[in-house]
């Protein structure tokens, strides 16, 4: 008996979509490429049988937050988020070191004259946190629940996504500090979005933080397993999907898959204009990927940078706006932006004796093939001396490479598509309903989608609450919650 919902792809999203389909009562499928599920939510033993590495997905700041993991409750599921005391560190050449400590007070009082204006850009975010999570990690068709959320943006956006960005703070710290969280848009900078993204994350650093899963990501992944699967939900893993009529039995289809995928897997189906806009949606630069297995903590010049669970590797501000604009424009440059997860700052366990993982990227043009554990290394070491003494194993992966392992990472983009401004809100391609596609029964819920990349399931909930409107009648979404169920 064909399953009510097929969902191709079990990364976050995937699981988030196929969970909400399951919660509202239907037969529901999963099906992965990989042995097994979870998509940018894996880990494994790279080097030691005792120690784990997250193989892309790190630091989870959205998690906390996003509207559907918080009904969900991963904390009452047995997954630890575990938030370090300082959310993330800049260090720059000669031991001095921004940091970004949950507590605003610490963090304004270390930033000396631009203290009073950290805290006057981060005080109105916390006080609308909210309203500004729920506006952003929404569909964005319609106006925010909380009045005060455009302004706050509006404001921000000026003064952070446009030149005067280099001009708001009169030391390097500040701006550093910012400019480091705005990279995560993986993009030219400063743009309205990589100035959205850095209002974001830099007030959730202040809030509940920038945490890692005690054990590793996988753990968030198997809480959505186990809740799909004590619904009734199956995973079929080692699964390669190469033609969406496998599934014309289903009465609705979820894809967690980018616009490459999708042409791939509908291409024939699809009307020739929607096909020519998927052909145009872009991709931003890819990343490169390094994960180290060292003999104790890193041996940062500030010793207080060992206290983050992240770190920012890119100098000032506008450094780091030249290299990522570069890379944007497929000009490598010479340093690269390179951001540094050191899990046992927050969670000790996830080590063996001595030893405990070290993750790291560097931004990168996109589809370069280059080798980055060179790179990566030189980066670290330039602010932590004696480093690379304490490297027992590496390996590294580079952005041609996290296409092959993930090909919704086109050419090494792990945003599933360039966060220009056009893009960040019709993605992919411009329609009032960005999950629906024109084939009956056939929704998108990846990344590509609204609110865009992230772990926060909220492309895979609302795609699928697109579909239990559409498909099945159902208007109110199914309760999330633990032992809840249809309603």
């Amino acid at each position: 008996m064909a399953p009510d919902v097929v969902v191709v792809g079990s990364g976050p999203n995937g699981l988030a979509a196929a969970v909400t389909a399951a919660r509202a009562g239907l037969a529901v499928e999963v099906h992965e490429l990989a042995d097994d599920p979870g998509g940018g939510l894996r880990s494994r033993a790279l080097f030691h049988p005792d120690v784990r590495h997250d193989i892309c997905a790190a630091v989870h700041p959205m998690a906390p937050v996003s509207p559907f993991f918080r009904e969900f409750d991963l904390a009452a599921r047995g997954v630890e988020l575990l938030a370090p005391e300082i959310s993330y560190a800049h260090p720059f050449p000669g031991g001095r070191a921004a940091l970004a400590h949950r507590d605003l007070d610490e963090t304004c009082a270390r930033l000396g004259a631009d203290g009073p204006r950290w805290r006057a850009l981060m005080t109105p975010l916390l006080e609308h946190s909210r309203g500004l999570v729920d506006f952003l990690l929404s569909a964005q068709r319609g106006l925010p629940a909380d009045p005060a959320v455009l302004p706050l943006l509006a404001r921000g956006v000026l003064a952070h996504g446009t030149p005067l960005a280099a001009r708001r703070f009169a030391g390097e710290e500040a701006g550093a500090l910012l400019a480091g969280v705005a990279a995560h848009v993986v993009g030219a900078m400063p743009t309205p979005t990589s100035a959205a993204v850095a209002l974001l994350l830099g007030h959730l650093a202040h809030g509940a933080g920038w945490p890692v899963p005690r054990g590793g990501s996988a753990r968030i992944a198997e809480a959505l397993v186990a809740d799909l699967v004590a619904h009734g939900g199956k995973v079929v893993t080692g699964h390669r999907v190469t033609d969406l009529r496998e599934f014309r039995d289903a009465r609705a289809v979820l894809l967690d898959v980018g616009p490459r995928g999708f042409l791939a897997l509908a291409g024939p189906l699809l009307p020739e204009r929607y096909r020519r806009r998927l052909r145009s949606y872009r991709y931003g630069p890819g990343a490169a990927k390094v994960d180290f297995l060292v003999s104790g903590p890193i041996p940062w010049t500030d010793p207080e940078v060992g206290r983050a669970g992240t770190v920012h590797l890119g100098g000032t501000l506008r450094e780091v706006f030249r290299q990522e604009t570069a890379v944007a424009g497929g000009r490598p440059g010479t340093e690269p932006f390179v951001l540094v997860v050191d899990p046992c700052a927050a969670d000790p366990d996830r080590g063996a004796g001595d030893l405990r993982p070290v993750w790291a990227y560097a931004h990168v043009p996109n589809g370069d093939p280059a080798d980055p554990v060179a790179p990566v290394t030189a980066r670290i070491e330039r602010h932590a001396p004696g480093f690379t003494d304490t490297v027992v194993a590496r390996q590294g992966t580079s952005a041609a490479a996290l296409e092959r392992y993930n090909p919704n990472y086109v050419g090494g983009d792990i945003a599933a598509g360039a966060m220009t401004l056009r893009q960040a809100v019709f993605r992919p391609t411009p329609r009032l309903d960005p999950y629906r596609t024109p084939l009956a029964g056939v929704y998108l819920c990846s990344s590509a989608t609204p609110p865009g990349p992230g772990v926060h399931g909220m492309c895979g909930h609302l795609a699928a609450r697109s579909a239990l409107r559409r498909e099945f009648g159902l208007r109110s979404a199914p309760p999330l919650s633990p032992g809840g169920g249809h309603r």
